[in-house]
């Protein structure tokens, strides 16, 4: 079974179709852990304070199926195409329902710290529930932490998780590993909860052997959850199965035959380019931060409102959600600029959380 596998997540010269049915790979900043959280979690695993939940989502055409990420090697045993979840530190691991998939069930979900915990999934955040983003869920059956633990409402992390918790019933497909057991061992229950800092495969995959599709009219499949306090990145390859029965395959670098490259298949949370981040609320609010990065002493905020506005203001905050600079502003009627010192902040990432009337956005900033 194994062997027709492996063949079946890394045909890498089948026909493609004409159409691209990757449309994005997602990464969603799920939860920020707070002081609070690192104190009651009992599992075992470090969790230091500001680390960030992250979740990535292949974003498909209606009727496409993700069918593997993988790494693999020409014959000679050179890699062509390594897929690689690093971090600069380490990766969270909740020693209570340690394990290399989210095969916890939701009632188990609510202990501790355990939906922070770092795994691979074709779909499921947890035994009969598809993760989806928090922006798609409707708020219905959100789980209550039974320790009074995350309760963070960064900005940078968007909706709490008190209010959705990006979860939906449903039947996930079941992840199948090749080649990749000795590697995919850093998400288990092991040493003392935190491993890393890189997981790395040039001849091996996590697959869903029947395909899988999103729960939602969107077509977003989760395929993983990672947790660290440094900076995170990846190096994707891709296959998805077309609605005809062919594959198309999408690569990080170095495109062979039919491959396509594709630029969001490669992240770094300190630059975020190509890909659809998401981090916060929508709101019609169009809020503009330059220079950004930004190695100057000030930063620009250009806010165009859709309606003139009374109470306005702007606030900064850091990783982890603590207030560090905030200023009434001015009625605003139309496009409006403010300059900010940002002079004393040390290098690192924050976010500028700007309120019009109450409606609100939140773009992250850094500071080299």
């Amino acid at each position: 079974m194994k062997i027709i596998l492996l063949g079946f997540c890394l045909i890498l010269l089948s026909v493609l179709s004409n159409a691209q049915g990757l449309e994005n790979i997602i990464v969603e900043k799920y939860y920020v852990s707070n002081g609070n959280d690192t104190t009651v979690n009992s599992s075992g695993g470090v969790l230091p304070v500001g680390s960030v939940t992250y979740r990535i989502y292949v974003d498909m055409l209606t009727g496409y199926k993700f069918q593997a990420a993988y790494g693999i090697q020409d014959a000679s045993g050179t890699p062509l195409h390594t897929l690689t979840i690093s971090t600069t530190t380490l990766f969270f691991n909740n020693e209570d329902r340690g394990a290399t998939s989210p095969t916890y069930n939701k009632n188990q979900a609510k202990n501790n710290t355990v939906m922070l915990d770092s795994w691979l999934s074709v779909g499921a955040a947890c035994a009969g529930n598809f993760g989806i983003l928090k922006t798609d869920d409707d708020g219905i059956s959100t789980i209550v932490n039974n320790d009074v633990v995350l309760q963070n409402n960064s900005p940078f992390a968007g909706i709490p998780l008190t209010s959705q918790d990006g979860l939906i019933a449903g039947v996930p497909e079941q992840l199948t590993s090749i080649g990749i057991s000795s590697e995919i061992a850093m998400f288990d229950n092991q040493n003392d909860g935190t491993n890393g800092p890189t997981f790395s495969t040039s001849n091996g995959s996590w697959a869903s052997l029947n395909g899988s599709t999103g729960p939602t009219v969107d077509n977003r499949v989760l395929i993983a959850q990672m947790t660290t306090d440094g900076v995170f990145s990846f190096s994707l390859n891709i296959q998805i199965g077309t609605p005809t029965g062919s594959v198309e395959n999408y690569v990080a670098v170095n495109p062979t035959g039919n491959e396509i490259l594709f630029l969001a298949c490669t992240y770094s949370s300190a630059t975020s380019q190509g890909i659809k981040d998401i981090m916060s609320t929508t709101s019609k609010t169009i809020l503009n931060v330059f220079p950004n990065p930004s190695k100057g002493s000030t930063i620009k905020l250009e806010i165009i409102p859709t309606k003139k506005s009374e109470n306005n203001s702007y606030k900064i905050y850091d990783i982890i959600g603590n207030v560090i600079a905030s200023k009434v502003l001015g009625k605003i009627t139309d496009k409006y600029i403010e300059t900010v010192d940002v002079s004393s902040l040390q290098a690192g990432q924050y976010f500028v959380e700007v309120s019009l009337d109450g409606i609100k956005s939140t773009k992250k900033i850094v500071k080299f």
